[in-house]
């Protein structure tokens, strides 16, 4: 099994790095609508959601849950302006889901803005939106969002898991980037990002139990490692993680000292700003995976398997 302390290490790393970076979760409130003004929004949705993670799991040393609260601090007061950010995406997207799916994680984490959430409920009653069409595994984590704000999940999510790739548990070599994507979050939505490992089905347990440690060493091997950090996430969400020892190594190997990960191979060159928007996702990954791991790995100490 995988040194905690090289797990906590990579998340340890990964916060300092998107604190001393927080000015990079930025909106662009001037671009024109047209062009995608909520595209800016998923980073900080992404941010919030890693973030209620690491709060749970309670792994966190008081420095990184230090900085994980000024983060959610920063994006909530001032990107977002407590609030008002949203309700004008949703101003200018009536039928966007991002704009809740952004609120949830904060609102779960003791943000709230009523005149928003009278907004979305309402929108969401329209069939117009529940008609929305989408890919399955995005419209699994609409409904699961859905459920956890206490609304009724359009369509049930029992419904959804069968049309996701993972939930059709085909040929496991077919697998490229974007389907391992879709793999990757069907199992998030699935375990409300790690919480439930046991509500994952049985077929797609034993499925992910066989062919994941393949995936890994291939990533590994192709030194992706924003995917790599997700499936790491995954094995974490699984009721019997391996944490993968050779996959951790290559994997904390590829941070950077400032705490930053590549998404491919090494860090690019170029435009601060361009750089963020490189390097944010598999940081917050890195961030993800080690909370995730650092806890079913003291699980396992705490209650070791039966021999």
């Amino acid at each position: 099994m995988t040194s905690t302390r090289l797990m906590h290490t990579v998340g340890s790393r990964a916060l300092e790095w998107l604190h001393a970076h927080r000015d990079g979760f930025r909106l662009e409130p001037d671009v024109d609508p047209e062009v995608g003004f909520l595209e800016r929004f998923k980073p900080i949705g992404e941010l919030a959601l890693i973030c209620a993670v690491l709060f749970r799991e309670g792994v966190a040393g008081s420095r990184e849950a230090q900085l994980a609260r000024q983060l959610l601090d920063h994006a909530w007061r001032n990107t977002l302006d407590g609030g008002q950010m949203l309700v004008r995406g949703q101003r200018i997207e009536p039928l966007s889901p991002i704009p809740f799916e952004v609120y949830l994680p904060f609102k779960e984490l003791g943000y709230s803005h009523p005149a928003f959430e009278q907004m979305f409920q309402l929108n969401q009653r329209l069939e117009s939106f529940a008609a929305r069409e989408m890919p399955p595994v995005r419209r699994l984590g609409l409904s699961a969002f859905q459920r956890r704000c206490g609304l009724e999940p359009r369509p049930p999510e029992a419904e959804v898991i069968g049309r996701t790739w993972l939930g059709r548990t085909p040929e496991p070599w077919t697998v490229e980037g974007h389907t391992a994507y879709d793999i990757t979050h069907t199992v998030f939505h699935l375990t409300d990002w790690g919480k439930t490992p046991d509500t994952i089905p049985a077929p797609l347990v034993d499925y992910l139990a066989t062919w994941l440690p393949v995936w890994l060493d291939d990533w590994l091997d192709l030194q992706r490692w924003d995917l790599l950090g997700e499936l790491l996430v995954v094995d974490a969400c699984l009721p019997r993680p391996t944490l993968d020892e050779r996959a951790w190594e290559g994997f904390a190997a590829a941070q950077q000292p400032d705490g930053a990960m590549p998404a491919v191979r090494t860090i690019p060159q170029g435009d601060p700003e361009e750089l963020f928007d490189l390097i944010y996702h598999p940081t917050l990954v890195a961030a993800f995976a080690s909370v995730l791991a650092t806890s079913r790995a003291l699980t396992q100490l705490a209650h070791p398997a039966p021999a």
